[in-house]
């Protein structure tokens, strides 16, 4: 089976998952059963969410003999109401991969592996990270984790090396993916997360995509808006684009966009809308404040360094202004020149102008890594949300700026949680003494306690632990020996003086680098909860035994912690509800800042709910007078959060600038990369299911058919792709899926033998910190 029909099998364009059915799916046949299937006689149903992306679906997962056996989409599930994707139909695969690990295994000084206890594993690191803490103290000590960390390990994280080792060095991938987003919200709004939620699919008038190939990424909420606009052909969608991808197919408007240049295309909509009035002056008056930051591009840089010993050490200060230097500031960016900069025509610019100025229509932006991959992320996140603001299409109905996700938990772990290097729960940060006063009360633990400077975000603890300024470093759920932007530069040799621990469920690039391998407990094979894109936070139960010795990383954690003389710090380790005692201590974070957990008990009971819940009620729409329990006021929006600003919201001065880097005479193509639709992130699960793997069993570059040409290449034909940093050979897809632009190439990042990372460029945002996966330039070669 090909990819397209695999992709018209499985309704991976979107529209076909529209008519399908919660038809329970087998583990060994991936055809979907009638509920009567012999094979489903005496299985047992329970609900959970998917284990893949940031969407939450949710599922029912069918148990027999201690064996996951099948799962159906949840039909009582308000996120996807029985619906799932390709990977989702097929979930249960990945818990049963041949190789899976299942007994801690010790590295030795020859690069052999056997295997050793647990008691052993915990002692020894206990036994390392103590004596680094000892000789070379809190910076010396790192914990990388994951979007894909439930809770429960997040927390466990989290308390223990910001309360235990007195460290914030901690960080999770999702720096890598949505910290720019999370800035966005947080320099906006002073609080992160969306304020709208899946049913402005259901009924918003017009979606704007910024880079976002939702077909493929996240289908099933694709199907939502397709739906809407099967029921209301008024319905319109654009798809801004670097290359055709399959949601450009079912776009009205498709807009091709030079790499980097999407700050000037806001600002050149931005630059219309003020010219032609088509603001909300009453909304602005009431609702909204001015600020405009540092500017220059020879100051602020791209945190990208040939010397291994700097690290990005830009801050950005944050001065008043107002609406009239906005529209000074917008002057230039004319339709002309912003067609100049972009590509896009002016016809085309005009039309965005006029689909947010209309006043009676509702507009979703919708965007994902394209906009957050970006080395003015924070800028691109500030810019759409002031197309909202600006207009007041925000915290109504089908009316929001919206970003997704792309881990299950990136919300609420790395982001609720504050799993970052500067971060505490519920949008507190170690640098402000009330937060930390706060969490030192709740943690009971020495006032003083937690240290006030910011940790190392991921990639200078990466840069440090090349450099060997962090010797001990444990690593969670991830896989950065394969995400990690210009791989080059971590080589790593066993008896380096470093002492690494990696706790995954398979064989990864990144195990092959530990000192020490920790086997995982996967999914429903514990007990745990993520918090999804929507602000929804659902809760499973442990259905099925991990095989072998494995375990849940959370106690992996707590348990080194007690070997650690820190066990004070999880008093309720041993006993049988622990989970449910750690999650009611980290709720108390959350309760009476309008960030809101649900209890424990509620959300065993429900099909997650929507923060902030308060007297058992969740919400829609945060800020919003009828929706959000924490605006008094009678209609409108109180956007409370934002005490910095006089609870208003701000709008954002901020500039175009180029990309780091760009095609020239010797490196003359862009490079971009991403994902697919049959496999997710970087492969090490859906790479061992079967049906999965067989329909993209390799990666590939997608190239423009009159470059193909004038390369001599021929769909198929293997070719090398070299940039500044690294080359790789691979094979060419010409008129696939995806369809680049000619002088652009597309390389998705799913394969560990075909590291597209080794040629990307590890540039980084200015604020957030999260590198530019997105734009580099290479030259292509026939091999």
């Amino acid at each position: 089976m090909d990819r397209r029909e695999f992709l018209n099998a499985t309704g991976a364009g979107a529209a076909a998952l529209l008519g399908c059915t919660a038809l329970p799916i087998l583990a060994d046949d991936p055809q979907p059963q009638a509920a009567n299937h012999p094979a489903l006689r005496g299985v047992t149903w329970d609900k959970a969410p998917c284990r893949y992306c940031g969407t939450g679906c949710g599922v029912e997962v069918g148990v027999k003999e201690n064996r996951v056996v099948a799962v159906r989409g949840d039909e009582k599930s308000p996120v996807n109401k029985g619906l799932l994707c390709a990977k989702g139909y097929h979930l249960p695969g990945m818990l049963y991969g041949k190789d899976r690990l299942t007994h801690p295994l010790r590295r030795d000084a020859s690069g052999k592996l056997s295997k050793i206890s647990w008691d052993e594993a915990l002692n020894l690191i206990a036994e390392k990270f103590g004596q680094t803490l000892a000789e070379h103290g809190p910076e010396s000590v790192a914990i990388y984790g994951s979007g894909q960390w439930t809770i429960f390990d997040g927390y466990a994280a989290n308390k223990w090396i910001k309360a235990g080792m007195r460290s914030n060095n901690i960080d999770p991938n999702a720096r890598l993916c949505m910290a720019s987003a999370v800035m966005g919200f947080m320099t906006q709004f002073q609080s992160d997360e969306p304020m709208g939620c899946y049913e402005d699919l259901d009924v918003g008038d017009d979606f704007v995509l910024w880079g976002n190939n939702m077909a493929e990424m996240h289908p099933v909420l694709f199907s939502r808006m397709l739906e809407n606009k099967r029921r209301n052909p008024r319905v319109r969608i654009v798809d801004i684009g670097t290359r055709w991808t399959p949601t450009s197919g079912f776009a009205d408007l498709y807009v091709e966009i030079k790499p980097g240049s999407d700050l000037a295309l806001a600002n050149g909509i931005l630059h219309l809308l003020l010219k032609r009035n088509q603001i909300d002056h009453a909304f602005i008056r009431e609702n909204v404040v001015f600020r405009r930051g540092i500017e220059d591009l020879e100051q602020i840089g791209y945190g990208c360094y040939d010397d291994q010993t700097e690290s990005y050490k830009f801050k950005d200060t944050a001065q008043e202004s107002s609406l009239d230097e906005l529209r000074t500031f917008l002057e230039d960016y004319t339709p002309e020149k912003v067609s100049e900069i972009t590509g896009v025509s002016v016809s085309q610019i005009d039309a965005l102008a006029t689909l947010y100025g209309e006043r009676q229509r509702g507009v979703v932006s919708m965007w994902c890594m394209g906009v957050n991959q970006h080395v003015r992320g924070t800028w691109m996140n500030n810019l759409i949300t002031n197309l909202h603001l600006l207009t007041g299409k925000i915290s109504r109905p089908g009316a929001n700026p919206f970003s997704l996700t792309g881990q299950p938990s990136a919300c609420g772990t790395a982001r609720e949680v504050g799993t970052l290097s500067n971060r505490l729960p519920a949008d507190m940060v170690v640098m402000n003494a009330e937060h930390r006063a706060l969490a030192e009360k709740l943690w009971s633990i020495e006032p003083g306690t937690i240290n006030p400077q910011p940790g190392l975000h991921t990639v200078d603890m990466f840069r440090a632990l090349a450099r060997g300024d962090v010797k001990a470093m444990w690593i969670q759920v991830t896989n950065p020996w394969v995400t990690l932007p210009n791989l080059n530069r971590f080589e790593r040799k066993v008896g380096d003086g470093r002492f690494i621990v990696v706790s995954d469920i398979y064989p990864t690039p990144t195990t092959e680098v530990a000192d020490l391998i920790l086997p995982s407990a996967a999914w429903v094979e514990r007990e745990g909860m993520f918090g999804n894109t929507e602000r929804r936070t659902q809760h499973w139960n442990r259905m099925v035994d991990p095989p072998g010795e494995a375990k849940e990383d959370a106690w992996q954690i707590m348990q080194v912690a007690k070997r650690m003389n820190m066990g004070h710090l999880f008093p309720w380790a041993d006993d049988d509800n622990w989970h449910e005692q750690m999650f009611e201590e980290y709720r108390a974070f959350t309760v009476g800042h309008g960030k809101d957990l649900a209890s424990y008990d509620q959300l065993r009971a429900a099909r997650g709910l929507r923060w902030p819940v308060v007297d058992g009620k969740e919400t829609r729409y945060r800020y919003a007078a009828g929706e959000d329990p924490y605006v008094k006021k009678d209609s409108g929006v109180h956007f409370y959060k934002a005490k910095g600003y006089g609870e208003k919201a701000a709008v954002w001065l901020r500039p175009y600038h180029p990309p780091a880097e760009v095609p020239d005479d010797d490196y003359p193509f862009w490079l971009t990369t991403g994902r697919v639709l049959e496999h997710w992130h970087t492969g090490s699960m859906t790479r061992r299911v079967k049906q999965l793997h067989q329909a993209v069993p390799a990666a590939y570059v997608e190239l423009n058919r009159a470059d193909a040409t004038k390369l001599g290449v021929q769909d198929g034909d293997q070719v090398k792709l070299v940039s500044r940093r690294g080359e790789i050979v691979m094979a060419a897809k010409i008129d696939d899926r995806g369809r680049p632009p000619q002088g652009s190439a597309f390389v998705p990042f799913f394969d560990e033998s075909k590291l597209v990372n080794m040629l990307t460029l590890d540039a980084m945002d200015n604020i957030s910190k999260e590198p530019d996966f997105k734009k580099c330039a290479i030259r292509i070669e026939k091999v």
